[in-house]
């Protein structure tokens, strides 16, 4: 009786599991098929725009060491520059819509590593074997680190998927961790904005974390806008909605703010500096805002926990190694360049430029005397005065000071 019964409850039973794995949105080989799609695309935008930023910065380099009087917006390799960060900056975009939050932020790691690699191959000076090795050891560590902490994250990133309608989005919006995580951001942006503002407290971390606040916001509204764009294009049409609009909303005006505080950083600290402190903290951010908001790492185990934090870990030492090794930029020393000034015969000391003596006076590197000019700006020369020898001649120093006036 029990082996002829097996037969039938076993069939009775096979409709039942049919129907609980049809129930699921999205099959595991699916969903790592849509992360790998969405990390491709994320490194594909980001080696893109480092491409892209490098030729106009190329640009910028050949025309100001030549005599070219076009202006940068008028050369193809600028205009070439700016078609590449375009079509890098739509591979990120769209990369937000496949993959998890907190898998595309951290795979910035590869502009990084993308613009060491093009200063190494493009770098004029030469130099020995020995002394290269050297010089970029440090370089090639972090390069090494970074891909190592890139492949971590592809492999075991976060595997959550969910539709970006406007029903889910509204749901995460209204959520309480999302608006416990909102009230905590909104209370240290406006601490860190105060000292920033009100006590001058122009330290790097303060901007950067305001840079960081900012940015974790802009992402959670970049895959939202983009995760809608996606399934409207599949057919349920998802841009009539009012959350549409106001994620739109807000990842302009975010992106604007952080932009403004980057310029606003850049012109105080290094720009190594800015890359490797700036990555850590945005990236820490933005994948405590996807964690929060989009529920990321919602049923992921303990092991892919911890070793998609172990990828971020070794990518923010590669990324920091990189960053460290960069040139320090000379301070600029002022000088007059002779073949700077028109009519004037161009005087170079084995390929050092040396100041003009302009009429044989004493005024280092200053201009000649404009009666259009004001007084301040009018250079103050040192005349010889002749002693006069004799047993009346009252002693006199050698050298005295004349400003110079306008009726003069």
């Amino acid at each position: 009786m029990e082996g002829g019964n097996s037969p039938s409850l076993q069939l009775q039973q096979l409709p039942l599991a049919t129907a609980a794995v049809s129930v699921q949105p999205h099959t595991d080989s699916f969903s790592y098929k849509e992360n790998l799609i969405g990390a491709l695309l994320a490194i594909f935008g980001h080696l893109i725009s480092s491409i892209a930023l490098n030729l106009q910065k190329y640009s910028h380099i050949r025309l100001a060491g030549s005599k070219d009087p076009r202006a940068y917006f008028k050369t193809k390799t600028w205009w070439s520059g700016l078609f590449l960060l375009v079509l890098g900056e739509l591979g990120v975009f769209s990369s937000y819509a496949f993959a998890p939050l907190s898998l595309i932020v951290p795979l910035s790691a590869v502009s990084v590593v993308a613009s060491a690699i093009i200063g190494i191959i493009f770098i004029k000076e030469k130099w020995k074997p020995k002394e290269f090795l050297r010089r970029y050891v440090l370089s090639f560590v972090g390069c090494g680190l970074a891909v190592v902490g890139t492949y971590l994250l592809v492999a075991f990133g976060p595997n959550s998927h969910e539709k970006m309608t406007a029903e889910n989005i509204t749901r995460h919006l209204v959520s309480w961790p999302f608006l416990l995580y909102m009230l905590v951001e909104i209370i240290v942006f406006c601490l860190l904005l105060y000292f920033y503002k009100e006590r001058n407290a122009n330290y790097i971390v303060i901007i950067l974390l305001l840079v960081a606040l900012l940015g974790s916001m802009t992402v959670v509204t970049v895959k939202a806008v983009a995760g809608m764009i996606l399934v409207s294009i599949q057919g349920s049409l998802q841009l009539d909605s009012p959350i549409f609009y106001i994620m739109l909303v807000c990842m302009i005006a975010t992106a604007i703010y952080q932009a403004t505080f980057l310029a606003q950083a850049s012109q105080l600290y290094d720009s190594a500096q800015i890359s490797s402190v700036g990555y850590i903290l945005s990236t820490t951010a933005a994948i405590s805002a996807g964690a929060t908001f989009y529920l990321d790492f919602m049923g992921e185990d303990v092991l892919h926990i911890c070793m998609f934090a172990l990828g971020c870990l070794v990518a923010f030492l590669g990324v920091f190694l990189i960053t460290r090794n960069r040139k320090k930029p000379v301070p600029f020393e002022p000088y007059i360049s002779m073949d700077a000034m028109p009519g004037m015969q161009n005087m170079h000391d084995k390929g050092i430029a040396v100041q003009p003596d302009l009429k044989a006076s004493f005024s280092y590197g200053a201009l000649e005397n404009n009666e259009s000019m004001p007084e301040i700006y009018t250079p103050a020369t040192l005349p010889i005065v002749q002693e006069q020898h004799g047993s009346k001649a009252v002693s006199a120093p050698p050298y005295r000071v004349l400003e110079h006036s306008k009726k003069e």
